[in-house]
């Protein structure tokens, strides 16, 4: 089944030579050079080839255990080469290094966003948040049927705040704890985990990477993002009804977890919710970019963390206690931001690093441009935005958006609502079209599978197309 998303890939890239010999609607890489002339030459076919190559190892990430970061780093450096040498050799030594600046500002913006909502999510972490709402969970005594719909609409109101991806973590873990050997209640709960936490996060510029990068474009703004509030609602109630019938009313055997919240966990919590509203007013009113709202809250956390550690007592001078240096495995860990820093999803920023540069040197050769013309005029914009939602869920949707972005077509403010949803959404088609199904499969291996998703398919792609037709409903004003 993999080879045919791999032959899907290379053939959607390797169409791209095809769009550009058509030359429609030419526009210009800059320093006044038809796109036609750098697309079809050997420099950008070869970059084609590198994206795709890269991408096929990403695709099997599960199966040879590369590092998905790895093989877009690479591709990324070696395609601006190929676009400085080309630059270069048509008499422009200048294009391509204003080119890549502007790339790696619109990455430095998306790192540090993510950088210091990982940081709170960590911390949150570290101080039992997610565990004691668990705990909370798995002592209830709750049916399958409830824990069910309890995972759902928490996944769905989570999402937008914590993101899909450690939301589906988290609620994962609760279904499995619950379900225990019951594989089909794991599978079925898994499955509605996936598509509500994808859901949610569509509505909100934190609950997902192609949102954010919508937001921070400004493409759409804060409050603009609930119009597809309901859309969202109808993309994961529809599968979730269908599931809904396939389960028993069986009790489980009530769990026994004791976790308690550390201090301080309740005050991360509202530091979070206090750095969130600092992001949105940094960029609603005061026209700065999110990213340094954001890092002023982790400046937030920054000094309540040292209040933690005298809290907590911690040693500050090693230097002068010798005892220090003794190896004490019975101490306990005090808190520690520099910590959480670091546990940050490293991999996951550098594979950012790795796809907008890609994206990026691609669009120097013309090939956005020449696909952007394709997509949204000879398709049209609706039918483009259909596609890239079904396109997300075999390619993974931040490339996608961010190479829509890059295009940058002109259309109604309906449209980037439209595609804003699809990104969103169109990943949980299949367990692999996003990051929330992707990390269920890793926690819940053997169990929650490609096979066990594809089975529910039809019915998540029943509410896929809801979403789209009750968006053109509801928003038809903005359309």
């Amino acid at each position: 089944m993999k080879i045919s998303w791999v032959s899907a890939i290379v053939f959607f890239f390797s169409a791209l030579p095809v769009f550009a010999s058509g030359g429609g609607g030419a526009s210009h890489a800059g320093g006044g050079i038809d796109i036609t002339t750098l697309a079809t030459t050997s420099m950008g076919y070869f970059s084609i080839f590198l994206f795709v190559g890269a991408y096929v190892l990403v695709i099997f990430e599960e199966k040879i255990h590369l590092r998905k970061s790895k093989p877009v780093l690479l591709a990324a450096g070696i395609i601006w080469v190929l676009v400085a040498i080309t630059f270069a050799q048509l008499g422009d030594t200048t294009h391509a290094e204003e080119a890549i600046r502007h790339n790696l500002l619109e990455y430095a913006e998306l790192f540090l966003f993510l950088l210091a909502a990982m940081t709170y999510i960590n911390s949150m972490d570290e101080r039992h948040v997610f565990q004691a709402l668990r705990t909370w969970l798995v002592s209830r005594g709750f049916s399958l049927r409830v824990i069910f719909w309890v995972t759902g609409l928490l996944s769905f109101f989570i999402s937008p705040i914590a993101d899909n991806l450690t939301t589906a973590l988290l609620m994962g873990a609760v279904a499995m704890a619950v379900g225990g050997d019951n594989r089909k209640f794991v599978v079925i709960a898994c499955i509605n985990i996936v598509v509500a936490a994808n859901a949610g996060g569509a509505f909100s510029p934190f609950g997902d990477i192609t949102t954010l990068m919508v937001w921070q474009k400004g493409k759409v703004e804060f409050i603009e993002f609930f119009k597809i509030f309901f859309p969202s609602v109808i993309n994961w109630v529809i599968p979730a009804l269908a599931m809904n019938f396939a389960l028993g009313k069986e009790v489980p055997q009530k769990v026994e977890e004791h976790y308690e919240m550390k201090l301080g966990a309740k005050r991360i919590i509202v530091l979070f919710l206090l750095t969130i509203i600092t992001a949105v007013s940094f960029h609603n009113f005061l026209h700065l970019p999110p990213a340094t709202g954001m890092m002023l809250g982790l400046g937030y956390l920054g000094f309540f963390s040292f209040y933690l550690k005298k809290k907590e007592q911690r040693v500050y001078d090693v230097d002068d206690n010798p005892l220090a240096h003794q190896a004490d495995h019975t101490k306990p860990t005090f808190f520690d931001l520099f910590r959480k820093v670091a546990r940050a999803e490293w991999d996951t920023l550098i594979f950012f690093y790795g796809v907008i540069l890609c994206v990026g040197g691609l669009s120097q050769f013309g090939y956005m441009a020449l696909l952007s013309n394709y997509l949204y005029l000879d398709l049209g914009a609706t039918t483009a935005n259909v596609s890239v939602g079904i396109l997300s869920a075999i390619l993974d949707n931040i490339p996608v958006m961010f190479a829509v972005l890059t295009m940058d077509p002109s259309m109604s403010h309906g449209q980037w609502l439209l595609v804003t949803l699809t990104a969103g959404v169109g990943g949980s088609l299949l367990s692999i079209g996003s990051a929330a199904g992707v990390a269920l499969m890793g926690a819940a291996r053997g169990v929650y599978t490609f096979g066990a998703h594809l089975k529910w398919t039809p019915f998540i792609a029943l509410g896929y197309a809801a979403s789209i037709w009750a968006h053109l409903i509801i928003n038809s004003k903005v359309m």
